[in-house]
């Protein structure tokens, strides 16, 4: 059986940037075991399967897999995929409706297209679930994890906490610049105390404007195959919610240039968006551009 597959980079506006992703834009027929043993073989973040919709009023249903998980919802995954359709679409001589609506284990995830004049360039995404704040972790842990001593860790503004907007990770804030290049993720100890059931990853930020940015972050998910993530959608949509709870006005619009990937020679871009009235997030979004890399076709 051959199986077309199309990769982009994401959250990128230049080849070899970016967060890779493969896509499989049709596949019927595929077993999640064949799903898995795809991703495996890609060894990318994440790869995604695109599969008709339940409900045929919505775009599609988007399997979403690491080399060793299949993942409820993931950012970069939905804007690259979103941005594959559209390309194929107007390949094939039509437009996809928006806004574009993935079924997903989480829930259904909304996308619009992001265009320069009539060229598209990127994606910008809604999160499937409201943003929700799990347990506050112990710091001395997830130093540990991440190869940094407990005082690298700030704490003035949260704990390391759990947060997900449909995939939980646990959210560092770090007090400089230096120690978010010097974290290494630690397996042994992300197996002992921050299992999968649990969550996937850790995000260390640290407010930082160098670069044109307003913050850079690093994402670890070794447990799910994911050493270290080059840019990550999902994670980062959440932290803007998180920014602005923090914050003490009811009502607010926040937007970030949110840097990820430096530190691995990936530089990424990803722009996220909250709102909050009356004290409480009513809106989060996140987006990038994306640029295409390779397409053939898989012997299954």
């Amino acid at each position: 059986m051959q199986i077309p597959f199309v990769t982009v980079d994401v959250f990128t506006d230049r080849k070899f940037g970016g967060n890779p992703l493969a896509v499989v834009p049709d596949a019927t027929g595929l077993t999640s075991a064949q799903m898995q043993a795809i991703a495996g073989e890609f060894n990318l973040a994440e790869t995604t399967f695109v599969l008709p919709p339940q409900d045929p009023a919505r775009t599609a249903e988007v399997c979403i897999f690491t080399p060793r998980a299949e993942l409820p919802f993931a950012g970069h995954p939905n804007i690259g995929t979103a941005y594959v359709l559209a390309v194929e679409a107007n390949r094939a001589g039509r437009a996809l409706a928006e806004p574009l609506v993935f079924e997903e284990k989480a829930g259904l995830v909304r996308l619009s297209l992001l265009k320069e004049g009539a060229s598209l360039i990127g994606v910008r995404l809604t999160p499937p679930q409201s943003l929700n704040r799990g347990d506050d972790l112990d710091a001395e842990i997830i130093a540990a994890a991440c190869s940094l001593s407990v005082n690298d860790i700030e704490t003035a503004n949260h704990q390391p906490c759990i947060l997900s907007c449909g995939l939980p990770l646990a959210f560092v804030e770090l007090k400089t610049r230096a120690a978010l290049a010097a974290a290494r993720p630690r397996t042994d100890v992300f197996t002992k105390h921050l299992p999968t059931d649990r969550l996937i990853g850790i995000l260390l930020y640290v407010h930082d404007r160098r670069g044109g940015f307003d913050l850079q972050v690093r994402m670890f998910g070794p447990l799910v195959g994911v050493p270290e993530d080059a840019a990550s959608g999902s994670p980062n949509v959440a932290l803007g919610g998180l920014l602005a709870t923090l914050r003490p006005e009811p009502d607010l619009k926040l937007a970030f240039r949110i840097g990820q990937g430096i530190d691995m020679g990936r530089p990424s871009l990803l722009e996220a968006a909250a709102e909050k009235r009356g004290g409480k997030i009513v809106g989060l979004s996140i987006g990038g551009c994306c640029v295409p890399m390779m397409r053939g076709v898989l012997e299954v």
